[in-house]
C-alpha cells in the first residue's frame, strides 16, 4: 500500500511537471531579477543607444526617465525578494543566515564547498568505519576488564522503579488528528519523498484516507513499511572554518521520508504522555522533554554552584562527552529497556522491534547516491522518536551517579557532574573519580564510549581555594584533565568566577557581525522585515539563557546593552549621538537588564504553575507569615538567607523570590502564562521608561 501510494504520487507529479534538463549559467543573475526588470533595462539601453546615435535631447530625457524607472523597479524587486525570503525562513535561522551572508558577500561565513575528490561511497565508508572502530574499542575494553561482562537486564541498578502500568498497543489515529499533525509539521523535503512536502500538504484532503490507512495498519500490526526505514545521509561540515578536504570534519545528517516522520509523531504523542504519567523520566534529564530546555538545566546547575561558592566551598564541574552516542546504541539493549524498564509490551513492543530492525541508509552528495548499507546499531538521527529512545536507553545512568552523592544533570548525551567541598576535603572530591569509573563501566556494558579528549573540568569557588587545586592535573579514572579557565556548556561559556564575561564577549562579537550584514541590507528592507532579522539574529542571542546573567557586573551587561542600542539605531535609522531611550521605548523593547528580570520572573511563574521542570519548582518555597493576617503574604515566596550578594545573591533560588515579591498582586495572580507575560511586560516597561 505504501509503495503504491508513493508510486502514484511520483508518477502524477512527473506527468504534470516532468524533470527537464537546463543549461545553468556560470554567472548567476541576482535572484530578484525578473521579467519586468529585464524589460525595463532593455528599454533603457535602447533609448541610450538612440540618444548616443542622434544626440537629441528628447532621447536623453527619455533615457534618464527610463533609467530611473528601472532602478526603482530593481529596488522594489530586491525588497520584495528579501521580504519573501525572511517570511518563508523566519523559523530557519541557519538557512536565513547563510542566504543573507551570500547576499552581503561575506566570504568569511559562507559555507565551504565540498571537494569533488570524495564520492558518496567514500563518505558512507567513513561514517560506517567510524562507528565500527568505536564498537571495537568498546569490545576491547570489555575483554581487557574483569569488571565488565556481556549486558543483561540484571546489570541495571536495582532501585530503578518499573511501572506496573503497561503500554501494550497504540490507539488508532482519527482523520481529524492526522490532518492536524500534518498541517502543523515542518514542510521539510528530502529526495526520498515522492513529491515535495509543501505540495503534499496542499493535496492532503485528496490523500488523507490512504495515509491514514497506512499509519493505522502500522500501529495495529506492529510493523513498519520498508520504505519508511530507509534514510538518506547528507554530509555537513561541523564548523565553517574547518578544512573541507578532511572527512573527519564532516558529520552525517540523516533525512527520512515525510510520511514516516508523521507516523513517528503519532507514536511519540502516545509514548511521551505514557512516560510522563508513570514518572519514568530521569528527573535531571532535560533533553527532549516538554517544559525543559538548556536554559532550565543551566539555571539549576548555576544556582547550585553559586550557592556552593556562597558557603565558601570549592566546586568541581566535569563535562563528560560521548563519542557518536546516537550511533552506537545497541538495539537489543534498547528493546530490553523498553520492555523491562518502561513497560512496553504486545503489539507496541513489536512495532518498536520492527522500527529498529532492517534499517538501511545511503549517502547523497551533489546528486550522486552511494550504495545502501544496513544500519545495525544507530538510533535514527533526524527522526522524531530517536531522541526519546535515547533518553530511555540512558535511564539507568542517573541512578548510578546518584549513589555516589554527586550532583549531575543531563541534556541528551551531554552529562555534567558537579560536587562541592571545603578546600581541604580531598576525600569528598575523590568521590567523583569513583563515580566516573562506574560511569565508564556502565557505558562500556552498554556500548557507549566516553571521549576523554573532550572531557573538560572547571574549578569554581573562592579564588584562594581554587588556586591550591588548579596547579595540578586531575586524574579522573585514567582521564588526565587540566582544569580549564572556562568551558562551553550547552552553548554558554562558563568561567571559574561565574562572571560570564567570556560568554558576553562572544555574544557581542557575533551580534555585531550580524548587525553589519543587516545594515548592508537595511535600505532594501521595510521596517517590519528588518525587525524580523534583528529578532532572528540579535534578540535571540541576547535572550538565550539570559536568566544566568542576573547580578552580573554592570560593565559586562553594558556591552549587551550597546548591542541592543546599535540594533535599534540600524532599525530606525537613528543617528549615532541621538538619545536611545526614546527609540527603545517606541519599539517597545525592554532594555537588557529588564529582559533578564523578565526571563527570571517568567521561569518563576512557570515553576509555580506546573509549567517548568520539577527541579526548578523545588528551588522555590511559599512564604508563610508567623501570624495569620488576611491577605498578608498571599502569593509571596520565601527569600532564603545568603552570605554574599555577589554569589548567593545571584542564585535563582534567591533572585526569583526577591523579584517575584516586588511584583504587583495583579501580575502575580495572572490566570494563564500569556496573560502573565502581557502584564509583566507592561509592568517592566513602566519601570524601564517611567510611562
Amino acid at each position: 500500500m505504501t509503495k503504491f501510494l508513493e508510486d502514484t504520487l511520483r508518477s502524477t507529479l512527473d506527468s504534470v511537471a516532468p524533470l527537464k534538463s537546463k543549461i545553468v549559467r556560470q554567472k548567476k543573475l541576482a535572484p530578484w531579477y525578473n521579467d519586468h526588470t529585464r524589460t525595463l533595462k532593455q528599454t533603457a539601453r535602447q533609448l541610450e543607444r538612440k540618444w548616443r546615435l542622434t544626440k537629441l535631447e528628447v532621447f536623453q530625457s527619455a533615457w534618464k526617465e527610463s533609467l530611473i524607472d528601472y532602478r526603482r523597479a530593481l529596488t522594489a524587486a530586491r525588497s520584495a525578494y528579501l521580504s519573501s525570503l525572511i517570511e518563508n525562513n523566519k523559523n530557519n535561522p541557519r538557512l536565513l543566515f547563510s542566504t543573507i551572508s551570500k547576499l552581503t558577500e561575506n566570504k568569511r561565513v559562507t559555507e565551504p564547498q565540498m571537494p569533488s575528490a570524495y564520492s558518496s561511497n567514500d563518505f558512507l565508508n567513513f561514517f560506517s568505519d567510524k562507528i565500527e572502530k568505536i564498537r571495537q574499542t568498546i569490545l576491547n575494553t570489555q575483554l581487557n576488564s574483569t569488571n565488565l561482562v556481556a549486558y543483561n537486564s540484571s546489570l541495571d541498578p536495582e532501585n530503578i522503579s518499573v511501572t506496573p502500568d503497561r503500554l501494550e498497543s497504540f490507539t488508532l489515529l482519527q482523520e481529524n488528528e492526522l490532518i492536524k499533525i500534518v498541517s502543523s509539521a515542518k514542510p521539510s523535503t528530502c529526495i526520498l519523498d515522492p513529491i515535495p512536502t509543501g505540495l503534499l500538504k496542499e493535496i492532503l484532503p485528496e490523500i488523507t484516507k490512504p495515509i491514514l490507512s497506512i499509519i493505522n495498519s502500522s500501529l495495529s500490526l506492529g510493523y513498519i513499511p520498508k520504505t519508511f526505514k530507509l534514510a538518506v545521509i547528507r554530509p555537513l561540515i561541523k564548523k565553517a572554518n574547518l578544512d573541507p578536504c578532511e572527512l573527519s570534519n564532516y558529520r552525517p545528517i540523516s533525512n527520512l521520508p515525510f510520511i514516516s516522520k508523521i507516523l513517528e509523531k503519532v507514536v511519540a504523542k502516545q509514548l511521551s504522555p505514557y512516560l510522563h504519567r508513570n514518572n519514568l523520566h530521569e528527573k535531571f534529564q532535560s533533553g527532549f522533554r516538554p517544559h525543559h530546555s538548556t536554559e532550565t538545566a543551566l539555571v539549576k546547575i548555576i544556582n547550585d554552584l553559586l550557592l556552593f561558592t556562597d558557603q565558601g566551598n570549592v566546586s568541581l564541574l566535569v563535562l563528560l562527552d560521548l563519542s557518536a552516542a546516537f550511533d552506537t546504541i545497541d538495539h537489543a539493549i534498547l528493546l530490553d529497556r523498553l520492555e523491562n524498564l518502561v513497560g512496553v509490551t504486545g503489539s507496541a513492543l513489536s512495532w518498536f522491534r520492527s522500527y529498529l530492525t532492517d534499517r538501511y541508509q545511503f549517502v547523497n552528495v551533489k546528486g550522486e547516491s552511494s550504495v545502501r548499507a544496513k544500519v545495525i546499531y544507530v538510533v535514527p538521527q533526524g527522526s522524531v522518536l530517536g531522541p526519546i529512545l535515547f533518553t530511555i536507553y540512558m535511564l539507568p545512568l542517573g541512578t548510578i551517579i546518584s549513589k555516589h552523592g554527586i550532583n549531575f544533570h543531563c541534556y541528551a548525551d551531554d552529562t555534567q557532574l558537579y560536587i562541592s567541598s571545603k578546600p581541604d576535603d580531598k576525600i569528598k572530591l575523590g568521590k567523583i573519580e569513583d563515580c566516573i569509573k562506574d560511569i565508564k563501566d556502565w557505558m562500556s556494558n552498554n556500548f557507549l564510549l566516553l571521549n576523554s579528549d573532550k572531557t573538560e573540568v572547571l574549578l569554581l569557588g573562592p579564588k584562594l581555594a581554587r588556586h591550591r587545586l588548579s596547579n595540578s592535573t586531575l586524574k579522573l579514572n585514567n582521564l588526565s584533565v587540566s582544569p580549564s579557565l572556562s568551558v562551553k556548556n550547552l552553548g554558554v561559556m562558563i568561567d571559574a568566577d561565574l562572571s560570564f564575561d567570556t560568554h558576553i564577549s562572544n555574544i557581542t562579537r557575533t551580534a555585531f557581525l550580524h548587525l553589519r550584514n543587516i545594515a548592508k541590507l537595511r535600505n532594501s528592507l521595510s521596517l517590519q522585515d528588518a525587525e524580523k532579522l534583528v529578532h532572528a539574529f540579535i534578540t535571540s542571542r541576547l535572550d538565550y539563557c539570559n536568566a544566568l546573567l542576573s547580578g552580573c557586573h554592570s560593565k559586562s551587561l553594558n556591552k549587551l546593552q550597546l548591542v541592543q542600542n546599535a540594533a535599534a539605531r540600524i532599525l530606525t535609522r537613528t543617528r549615532k549621538f541621538d538619545h536611545i531611550s526614546p527609540v527603545l521605548s517606541a519599539l517597545h523593547w525592554l532594555p537588557v537588564k529588564f529582559r533578564i528580570d523578565y526571563k527570571i520572573l517568567l521561569l518563576t511563574y512557570k515553576a509555580l504553575n506546573g509549567l517548568a521542570p520539577q527541579y526548578l519548582s523545588e528551588l522555590l518555597s511559599h512564604y508563610e507569615p508567623s501570624r495569620l493576617l488576611r491577605s498578608q503574604g498571599a502569593g509571596l515566596l520565601l527569600v532564603p538567607r545568603i552570605n554574599k550578594a555577589t554569589s548567593g545573591g545571584r542564585a535563582f533560588s534567591y533572585k526569583a523570590p526577591q523579584l517575584w515579591n516586588n511584583l504587583p498582586a495583579n501580575v502575580r495572580e495572572s490566570d494563564t502564562a500569556p496573560i502573565f507575560k502581557s502584564r509583566l511586560k507592561t509592568y517592566l516597561y513602566s519601570q524601564a521608561f517611567g510611562d
